[in-house]
């Protein structure tokens, strides 16, 4: 979902993790206790799926808080630091089989594939983590529970919890302009997951970077081998052209080029190449953006197989539009309302269609969506940084695609996301 889930990203990422390319250089270390932060990112979530053609409604509705204690780093060549991240969920209110995996908040017990129902959900979630952190130079060395924000390792920041994975990562800014990040996560703990989980991922190697050429042209090359699964590839060029003062136009090209195992597929090694390429016009606080994205090979796209919310491209709302051989276009518009005095207030409406969908029982298959929604972020006072996000999609499928992906649905999203510096 990359231009949405982006956003949802700038929310969560106060209080859960570190930018980039963000960690300053090891000679300007205050001290474990002196650059220490704790903060506690707060939410309120509510989906709902009014599912047609006889499929069960579902929804889900909670309450969230993540926790998370960042140390400095000691003084002298080399700095030590701890982060810590505690987690927890609660129930507000779910009826029996109406939640299910798909929306995430919580575990469900007694599922029935056969009919699609359970025995309701667990009434809350807690867990916890840490990591130690090294740092030399410009390069930090991280071992333990981590919130990894890259396009082919990426936490899931959407539902009541992110995921978190657990391993080592590296991340290098000893080169002006260039971002380098390698690791290997051998557990993740999924969203709606109390215990950390070594068997849906067995581990995942990762490297890659980015380079900013100028400051208007940024690329970035990543690579993946998810064991037992899938190898990636990732590349996005980014450009920026400014027309004036008041006016840009971006471009925006990303792609990912899949190889999946015979162990994953059990139907042989396949593979997926699926990009995009959005055109964003801005004019003061009007964007208005189209895009194309295509998917060849012999099957679709698949993420979250391990590698949590790894889809950075253009046309992904609650559909991804990724499967077999679809292409999509997409045609949005979003206003800022600071022009008219009301800063914080922001509106996006957005239509994709995609069409040429293979499935296992038809071929030129049709899906799209209509999406919208407004957010607003408190900018003053004491509920200064509260944001306030109210979602919807509607969603619609031909025959061939209709079930096969998801049934025709009405979804409604609500969010209320408070972050909390507390020091």
């Amino acid at each position: 979902m990359k231009i949405d889930r982006r956003h949802y990203l700038l929310s969560l990422a106060v209080a859960c993790a570190v930018p980039a390319g963000a960690q300053a250089d090891q000679s300007e270390a205050k001290g474990f206790v002196e650059d220490s932060s704790l903060s506690v990112f707060a939410r309120n979530a509510y989906f709902g799926r009014d599912r047609k053609g006889g499929a069960h409604d579902k929804a889900e509705w909670g309450q969230s808080f993540v926790g998370k204690f960042q140390s400095g780093f000691t003084q002298g060549q080399v700095g030590v630091g701890l982060d810590v991240l505690g987690q927890y969920a609660l129930k507000l209110d779910t009826g029996r089989g109406r939640n299910n995996s798909g929306i995430a908040f919580f575990p469900v017990k007694g599922y029935d594939p056969e009919t699609g129902t359970n025995d309701g959900s667990e009434s809350d979630i807690a867990k916890a983590g840490a990591a130690i952190k090294f740092r030399v130079s410009n390069t930090v060395l991280t071992y333990g529970d981590q919130l990894p924000a890259l396009p082919v390792v990426h936490y899931d920041p959407t539902r009541l919890l992110p995921e978190t994975f657990t391993g080592t990562s590296v991340k290098s800014d000893e080169i002006k302009d260039l971002h380098l990040d390698f690791g290997r996560f051998t557990r993740d703990s999924g969203k709606n997951a109390s215990g950390r989980d070594s068997v849906r991922l067995k581990s995942i190697s990762f490297a890659g970077g980015t380079y900013n050429f100028t400051p208007n042209l940024t690329t970035a090359l990543y690579f993946s081998d998810i064991e037992d699964v899938a190898r990636k590839k990732y590349v996005n060029v980014n450009y920026v052209y400014a027309l004036d003062k008041t006016q840009s136009v971006v471009f925006d090209f990303n792609m990912y080029d899949t190889r999946y195992d015979g162990e994953y597929t059990k139907d042989g090694s396949q593979k997926n190449n699926i990009w995009s390429m959005a055109t964003t016009y801005n004019l003061g606080g009007h964007s208005v953006s189209v895009s194309y994205q295509k998917n060849t090979g012999s099957r679709g796209y698949d993420y979250s197989i391990g590698d949590g919310g790894t889809i950075y491209m253009a046309n992904s709302y609650f559909s991804d539009f990724n499967l077999e051989d679809e292409r999509s276009w997409q045609l949005s518009y979003q206003y800022d309302f600071v022009g008219l005095g009301m800063p914080g207030l922001v509106y996006k409406t957005a239509f994709v269609r995609g069409d040429n969908i293979t499935t296992t029982n038809a071929t030129g298959g049709r899906e799209r969506e209509f999406y919208n929604q407004v957010s607003y972020t408190v900018q003053s006072g004491p509920a200064k940084n509260l944001a306030l996000r109210l979602r919807s999609s509607i969603y619609r499928a031909d025959d061939a695609v209709n079930g096969y992906y998801s049934p025709d649905m009405n979804e409604v999203r609500v969010f209320a996301d408070y972050p909390i510096n507390i020091f």
